[in-house]
């Protein structure tokens, strides 16, 4: 068994690799379990998702606290026979994989002659984001962005080389693509700034009463994906307080839309997905570093 650290994952896992990776993982079969939590009178919080895919299954587990800095573990076991094979530091695992699912949603869903991404959140997450959608993507040669705070998205434009705006209607009105990577827990965006044709990728709620996106914009929605519609009935904020129960009819999952059940039929239809992030996206990336591990001989030997 071996720990592999933040570096570790940083540098054998590229968001190339990680978006392939997630088009074999949703064209392929797997097991998901959706997140669950256990909040103490403290409001710190343990978070567990569990998943398996291929040769690997794992879980991830990390711990929350509103005053302090996220704690992030995965720990990636052999199907086979069950034996623990790593331990891996899993912050920036997470980031990557996160926004890797976006950039394969978009391959999926988005106007191939798409030109202009706009990002609604300066933080973390965001940055991924906009590395995954512009490596889907090749065609894109513009990024707007928009965040509370002017600092932060002026640094983001300046690390991401993107043009900062002065306003989140200025940054979505004529983009082709959308991506909301906020913690806001009320809606970012207008309906009304929202043209035909475009693609919406909402990453930055997992939260059953929090959401980026207005109901009135959900409901219109002609191509609705979700990562998985079972962990959405739990905690997509923006679906939840979007849809009405018949709505919950229209939504599919991105595997649907992978296997061409479901998708982009029209350049006018406007399309969402709603990704919460799932733990087999943790199996399928932590399995890669793992190797890549391996066979460059790093990671520190530990025993159980």
């Amino acid at each position: 068994m071996i720990y592999l650290t933040e570096a570790d994952v940083l540098r054998f896992l590229s968001m190339r690799d990680c978006i392939e990776l997630m088009r074999r993982v949703f064209t392929s079969e797997y097991l998901n379990q959706p997140r669950r939590r256990l909040t103490l009178p403290t409001k710190s919080t343990l978070h567990d998702m569990a998943g398996a895919w291929g040769p690997y299954f794992g879980a991830k587990v990390y711990s929350t606290n509103p005053r302090h800095a996220p704690h992030f573990l995965f720990l990636l076991y052999r199907a086979e026979d069950a034996e623990l094979l790593a331990v891996i530091e899993a912050n920036h695992l997470g980031q990557i994989r996160t926004g890797a699912a976006s950039g394969y949603a978009t391959q999926l869903l988005a106007r191939s002659e798409s030109r202009t991404l706009a990002v609604i959140g300066s933080g973390f997450q965001a940055r991924t984001q906009v590395e995954a959608i512009r490596t889907a993507m090749p065609g894109l040669d513009r990024v707007r962005v928009w965040s509370r705070s002017a600092e932060k998205r002026e640094a983001f434009a300046r690390e991401m080389g993107a043009e900062a705006c002065s306003s989140a209607e200025e940054t979505v009105r004529g983009a082709d693509i959308l991506a909301t990577a906020t913690n806001s827990g009320e809606p970012v965006v207008d309906a009304a700034w929202i043209v035909a044709g475009m693609h919406i990728n909402a990453m930055g709620s997992n939260q059953a009463r929090r959401r980026e996106l207005p109901g009135e914009l959900v409901r219109k929605v002609d191509v609705l994906a979700a990562d998985s519609i079972e962990q959405s009935r739990m905690e997509a904020g923006d679906l939840l307080l979007g849809l009405t129960e018949d709505d919950w009819t229209r939504v599919v999952e991105l595997r649907d839309v992978a296997a061409g059940r479901a998708g982009r039929t029209r350049p006018d239809q406007l399309t969402l997905f709603k990704s919460l992030g799932l733990a087999v996206e943790d199996v399928a990336a932590a399995g890669w570093v793992y190797e890549r591990a391996r066979e460059a001989g790093a990671g520190r030997s530990i025993y159980s």
